[in-house]
């Protein structure tokens, strides 16, 4: 798995991960296989799509993130994309993961204590959160019209939205963001090149106010 994973990466025209972080992501894949096979936690579940989907797309995620974040949300977490790939790759920040169905909680769960992640699983909706984030992630969660205007209730100032989402949405989104702050968007970040897969990166500018 590992040779697999970095050969995706340099053909991203990335770097291989070191051989300690690549027996996590090994570790993470045996676990996220494992649940799979008793519980609903991804539609892909074939070890290439997992890499090529979940594994390599989270990975140019973290390493494309802004400076200066220190504390990330992954807001409807799921099976970990893309905060535990996140944890994996940037130690350096507070990772939080935001599930509120209790079976992939208890994975996050599990897969925190597995792979010696401090990251924090928070096992109910996001929008119960007390504190907030410098950046927070979203990928392919239920409802995203929905789920826009709470996370970015949950940011603090100055804040970053990273959206994983698709060249088709991301002027829906971008459109739909607006409804509830004002957003300076960088471009587009594929991920990886010459996919509809991509990076939809906002600072927060201004919450408008609401008496």
């Amino acid at each position: 798995m590992p040779n697999r994973l970095n050969q995706l990466l340099t053909q991203s025209g990335h770097p291989p991960l070191d051989p300690g972080t690549a027996e996590k992501f090994a570790a993470y894949l045996a676990l996220l296989q494992k649940w799979n096979a008793k519980t609903n936690l991804t539609a892909i579940r074939d070890e290439e799509g997992i890499l090529s989907r979940h594994f390599l797309e989270s990975i140019l995620c973290a390493q494309k993130l802004p400076q200066g974040v220190v504390s990330l949300l992954d807001f409807g977490s799921g099976a970990g994309f893309p905060g535990i790939p996140i944890a994996l790759m940037r130690p350096d920040l507070e990772v939080t993961l935001a599930e509120s169905q209790n079976k992939k909680a208890a994975f996050l769960r599990e897969a925190v204590r597995t792979l010696s992640l401090k990251t924090k699983v928070h096992s109910a909706r996001a929008e119960t959160l007390q504190t907030r984030f410098d950046c927070i992630t979203l990928r392919a969660v239920d409802n995203m019209a929905q789920a826009l205007p709470a996370a970015i209730q949950l940011l603090a100032p100055c804040g970053w939205l990273a959206i994983l989402t698709t060249t088709e949405d991301a002027p829906t989104i971008q459109a739909k963001s607006t409804q509830s702050a004002r957003f300076n968007w960088n471009p587009l970040q594929p991920l990886p090149a010459k996919t509809n897969r991509t990076l939809l990166l906002g600072k927060i500018q201004k919450i408008p106010f609401t008496p």
